[in-house]
C-alpha cells in the first residue's frame, strides 16, 4: 500500500486503532545498575580478545525482565562517530514498553573520530568507511549479542526474538547483519546472524565504495522498516549520500515484507539524541512517530499483529511525506 501524506488520500485509510499493549512494569533494582521508571541501564565494558578490540556496551533492560518472564532484544548500531549512550531516546522508549536493547559502541568509528588533527578528519572517515571497519561493526555486534545471552542477563532475554536496528553507518551494520554483502577483494561476504529475526532501517547511506546496491541488498529476506526524510543528507568532509540513497536502499532490499516511512523535511542528524537540529518543534514529532512506529513493527513480527501503519500515517499526516508498506 502507498500512501501519500496529503489528507484527502489518508482520508481512504481504514480506520482501526494502533494499539500494542505495553507490559506493566515494576521496579526492580539491580547491583551495579543505574534505574529509571520501569527500566535499568547496565553499561559493561567487553573485550573481545580475538580481535583484540574493545566492545562497550549499554543495556536498557525492563524492570519486567527482572522477574519470570523472558523478554525480545533489540541490537543497535550507532551511527559514525556516536557511541553506546547515543539515541537513548529509543533505548529508554522501547525498554519502558517491555524490550530489552543493547546499544554497541563501535571503538574503530565512534566519537573518538572526530578527535584528533582536524586536517586529518576526511583521512579518518575513509579509513572508518572501508570495509574492514564495516565488518569489525558487524562482529561487534555478533560478540556482544553471545556474549550477553552467555551472561546472566541474557536469562532475561528471548534468544529467538532478536531485531536489529542501527542509524546511519549503524544501518549499514544493520543491513550486512541482517544478508547485505559487500564485496571484500572482489569476493562476496556474507555476515549474516541466524539469531536475527527483522531490521530496523534508519537513514541508510549507500555501502561506502560499493556500487552494485541491488546485488548488495538483494540477499536481505528478513522483514524491514526503513525511515527517512526528504531533507536526510549526510554532509561530512569529503562525503555526501542525500535523500535518493535512502529510496534507492529501499528498492533494493529483497525483503518481501518491507515498509517505508519518510517525514516532510527535518535532517540526518534528527535521528540522534540531538535535539534542535531540523527543527526544534519537528525534531520532537519526529522522535515520537519514530517511536511509535517502531514499536509498531516490533510488534508485527514478534506477536504477528496487524499493522497499525495506516492508522499512525493518518495521526501524523501533517509531518510526513510519504508511506509505503
Amino acid at each position: 500500500m502507498i500512501l501519500d501524506s496529503r489528507r484527502e488520500f489518508l482520508k481512504r485509510l481504514p480506520a482501526a486503532a494502533l494499539f500494542v499493549a505495553a507490559p506493566s512494569l515494576a521496579l526492580y533494582p539491580l547491583h551495579g545498575s543505574a534505574a529509571t521508571a520501569g527500566f535499568q541501564i547496565h553499561d559493561i565494558d567487553w573485550f573481545d580478545d580475538v580481535r583484540e578490540r574493545a566492545v562497550p556496551i549499554r543495556l536498557y533492560q525492563p524492570s519486567e525482565a527482572t522477574a519470570t518472564t523472558p523478554v525480545p532484544l533489540i541490537i543497535f548500531s550507532h551511527g559514525i562517530g556516536g557511541s553506546r549512550l547515543g539515541y537513548s531516546y529509543l533505548g529508554r522508549y522501547w525498554a519502558s514498553h517491555g524490550l530489552a536493547s543493547l546499544h554497541v559502541q563501535h571503538v574503530g568509528s565512534d566519537r573518538s573520530f572526530w578527535f584528533g588533527n582536524p586536517f586529518n578528519l576526511v583521512s579518518r572517515l575513509q579509513e572508518a568507511a572501508q570495509v574492514k571497519e564495516a565488518v569489525n561493526r558487524v562482529y561487534d555486534l555478533r560478540f556482544a549479542l553471545t556474549r550477553l545471552l552467555n551472561d546472566q542477563l541474557g536469562q532475561t532475554l528471548r534468544s529467538n526474538q532478536i531485531i536489529a536496528a542501527g542509524h546511519s553507518y549503524g544501518a549499514n551494520t544493520t543491513l550486512l547483519a541482517s544478508g547485505a554483502r559487500v564485496s571484500q577483494d572482489n569476493i562476496p561476504v556474507d555476515l549474516s546472524d541466524a539469531r536475527i529475526t527483522a531490521a530496523i532501517v534508519i537513514s541508510a547511506p549507500r555501502f561506502f565504495g560499493q556500487n552494485a546496491v541491488n546485488s548488495i541488498l538483494q540477499p536481505v529476506s528478513l522483514p524491514t522498516l526503513h525511515i527517512t526524510a526528504t531533507e536526510d543528507n549526510i554532509r561530512i568532509p569529503g562525503y555526501f549520500s542525500g535523500y535518493p540513497d535512502r529510496l534507492d536502499i529501499f528498492k533494493a532490499i529483497g525483503s518481501k515484507r518491507k515498509a517505508l516511512a519518510v517525514f516532510e523535511g527535518g535532517s540526518h542528524s534528527m535521528f540522534t539524541d540531538r535535539s534542535l537540529t531540523g527543527g526544534a518543534v519537528l525534531n520532537q514529532q519526529v522522535k515520537e512517530a519514530t517511536q511509535e512506529l517502531s514499536l509498531d513493527f516490533i510488534a508485527q513480527v514478534l506477536n504477528n499483529q496487524e499493522s497499525g501503519m495506516s492508522t499512525w500515517a493518518i495521526r501524523h499526516e501533517a509531518i510526513l511525506s510519504k508511506v509505503i508498506s
